[in-house]
């Protein structure tokens, strides 16, 4: 069969391959080729059969048009050009390229010397010229029918105040899940399973945030260890699922995966790569971006624009600063949006994406771009807000409408329960939102994502089971990972079977849940962190895709199941816990109160109990924003956090509030049930406790107290330190 570009001249504004129901109109950026060629392969791959040139150029985009070309063809460019690394240029012909825009890529990558630009171990290092064709060894892209049955489908466009967030690996969620059929395993379809569906909607779940799902590689330097990419951070296609994903060969799996998660009210939020790609610094292989255009589709040194400009520690560093690099990574996430559906983007090392040149700029262009799209600006967005270049570090620099990942969190309250000293205060900022980072420029207390645990780093069961890091899995003589976690194993590094020792982590885990679903902000667990999943103390499984990687759920039935679903629940039935505004203790004109602060004794917190290092309880009163709508309807609540010893606490007059009830206690035997209480509350160690005003019917008379209560707790360990 031959192929011709048609005659007709005309430019359709689109980039990639575009079918049009009669062909297929193809187009590419390139500013400083001087020719485009196209390649068509074999229904296999394996044969090209046909390299034409792109016949029209306007501006720096090639194009043509191809009647007859239909879904399914394969495809791939090569680009011509001046070979000169010294001014940055990398155009070789013999190098198939991948198109950027690829909706679907067919194929496996396969780790070959031809897949270099220049030959390694030649003469000259990366300044040499290979001439041996890559195509054999590069996967393709497949020209798509965008068509799919979305019928009932609605966008869910929950508000942050309601949202409760998961973060999931797909192939992690469902490898080991005793209910996901085996077929379905390790994929998009499996992850919209009933099982998992029925697991999260338990739970209360409102948004899945799914670890990168975009098509990315594994590392050479992984596969000759005998490890693979898990996590996913090497993205080569923007544009198109990964296909280790699919149960078949059809991208649709995706989009019912999609459509499956909004049947059940859950929203699905991807965790996006757009700060760097699989290529690698200047000596890492040609598959796309370096061959169709190094100079605009990366940061190079200003220098020596040989090398690459890394602030991500991966390589190199994508140049969202050009204007086409930076309209490929809108129309890949409106691509996201609009065609696939999703609810919203989580993006790796956002703050390379807010470089403008090479500092962080809040008010940047792409920043400015994606607030001013009706597409994007409606859709939930989120920071991880560093990277590894000097000034990376940004908590709290982005601007609205951008939520940010909240490190400090994490390592707040990992601190606080395993009793460090002066933790009090830091406690009290992290719970009501972090207000030093996030309140100003009119963001709201929802600006902070909290989390106790994510994919990088200790899960929640090994930050309470190991003192230190074994990633002796990774093949890097456990270097890799942080060595900072925050973490106590209470005893006994990993596993054991002290019973004691098992009590108190468990408490502990209860401690920390409770911790996060009674903070101001947005809530975001670990996938399988309330199964008691554990990576056998490996806080760097990025490259561990098997029983180390995958999630753990031998604790399906475990009660700490049941406790975050309370916990949850609890969270859902309290708006005074997730408010718009941040709580600024300010008082209104009746002198109501939004926010108190509590000694044990009953009075308020002065500096000398802040600056008490050996202080571990605290006590708080929420009410409702002074700032909030008259329409908002908010109960009052009284909250004990206790990282020491038993103590009573005396229970404060606040707001016409005189009586209270304990309505949850993390270190009862049932943690949710309501108890009655007199002026003061035992509050045992290791414990959060949670009281309510007492209704007018439990009220007691006047003169008489009620009934103090025997409450049940567990041994508490003695400290080490």
């Amino acid at each position: 069969m031959s192929f011709s570009f048609s005659e007709l001249d005309f430019l359709k504004p689109e980039l990639g391959a575009e079918f049009t129901g009669d062909g297929t109109h193809f187009a590419v950026f390139s500013a400083h080729a001087e020719q485009v060629e196209l390649c068509l392969f074999s229904e296999d791959g394996k044969e090209e059969v046909a390299r034409l040139p792109l016949p029209k150029r306007e501006g720096d985009i090639w194009s043509g048009y191809i009647a007859g070309i239909s879904p399914g063809t394969i495809y791939g460019y090569r680009a011509h050009g001046p070979y000169d690394p010294k001014a940055g240029h990398r155009f070789n012909p013999n190098k198939l390229l991948l198109d950027p825009y690829a909706k679907q890529i067919v194929g496996d990558l396969v780790w070959d010397d031809a897949l270099f630009g220049y030959t390694i171990g030649g003469k000259g290092g990366d300044l040499s010229f290979d001439k041996r064709d890559s195509a054999p060894f590069m996967v393709k892209g497949v020209v798509q029918n965008p068509q799919f049955d979305w019928d009932g489908d609605k966008a869910i466009r929950r508000t942050w105040t309601d949202t409760v967030i998961y973060e999931a690996h797909v192939r992690g969620m469902t490898m080991t899940h005793p209910d996901v059929p085996d077929k379905l395993r390790g994929t998009f379809l499996g992850m919209c399973s009933e099982p998992i569906i029925a697991h999260l909607t338990k739970l209360g779940i409102s948004a899945v945030e799914l670890l990168p799902i975009q098509y990315f590689l594994d590392d050479r330097y992984l596969l000759e260890k005998d490890l693979r990419n898990y996590w996913g951070y090497q993205t080569l296609g923007f544009f198109a699922p990964q296909s280790r994903y699919m149960s078949g060969s059809k991208i649709t799996e995706f989009k019912t995966m999609v459509k499956t998660f909004h049947a059940a009210g859950i929203e699905v939020i991807m965790d996006v790569v757009y700060n760097h790609t699989a290529e690698g610094s200047e000596r890492g292989p040609t598959l796309s971006f370096r061959g169709l255009d190094n100079l605009s589709y990366y940061r190079l040194s200003p220098d020596e624009p040989r090398h690459t400009f890394d602030t991500t520690g991966t390589g190199n560093t994508l140049n969202v600063a050009h204007p086409m690099v930076l309209r490929m990574v809108l129309d890949s996430l409106r691509y996201w949006v609009g065609v696939m559906h999703i609810d919203g983007f989580r993006f790796d090392l956002a703050s390379t994406l807010g470089r403008e040149y090479m500092d962080f700029d809040r008010e940047g262009g792409f920043f400015d771009a994606i607030r001013q799209d009706p597409i994007l600006a409606g859709v939930k967005l989120i920071a991880e807000p560093w990277d590894v270049g000097e000034g990376g570090y940004q908590v709290g620099g982005f601007p609205h409408p951008f939520r940010e990942w909240n490190d400090k969190f994490r390592d707040g309250v990992r601190r606080f329960w395993k009793g460090d000293d002066g933790l009090v205060s830091k406690l009290a900022s992290r719970i009501t939102g972090s207000a030093r980072q996030f309140n100003h420029s009119d963001r709201g207390v929802t600006t902070s994502i909290n989390l106790l645990s994510a994919h990088d780093g200790f899960t929640l069961m090994d930050t309470v089971s190991y003192n230190d890091k074994h990633n002796e899995a990774n093949g890097e003589d456990n270097r890799d990972g942080h060595s900072d976690n925050h973490s106590d194993n209470m005893g006994a590094e990993g596993a054991t079977d002290n019973d004691e020792i098992i009590k108190a982590r468990a408490r502990r885990r209860r401690n920390m849940m409770a911790t996060l679903m009674l903070s101001q902000g947005v809530p975001m667990i670990l996938g399988g962190d309330e199964v008691g999943n554990s990576q056998g103390g490996n806080n760097n499984a990025y490259c561990q895709d098997n029983e180390i990687g995958w999630t753990d759920w031998t604790g399906l039935n475990d009660p700490f199941v049941d406790f975050c679903s309370k916990a949850i629940a609890f969270r859902k039935a309290h708006p005074v816990l997730r408010q718009e505004r941040f709580l600024t203790g300010e008082t209104d004109e009746n002198g109501r109160v939004e926010i108190a602060w509590y000694k044990p004794d009953g009075n308020f917190m002065d500096d000398g109990a802040w600056q008490d290092g050996g202080l571990r309880v605290l006590g708080v009163y929420l009410g409702k924003s002074i700032h909030a709508a008259e329409t908002d309807t908010m109960d009052d609540l009284f909250l004990v956090f206790n990282s020491g010893g038993d103590c009573e606490f005396t229970l404060p007059s606040v707001n016409d509030i005189k009586h209270w009830q304990r309505i949850a206690d993390t270190g009862a035997e049932e943690a949710f049930s309501i108890h009655p209480v007199d002026g003061a509350a035992m509050v045992y160690g290791a414990s959060v406790a949670i009281f309510a005003p007492r209704t007018k019917e439990s009220a007691p008379p006047e003169g008489k107290k009620p009934e103090r209560r025997r409450w049940f707790h567990f041994a508490r360990l003695v400290r080490r330190h």
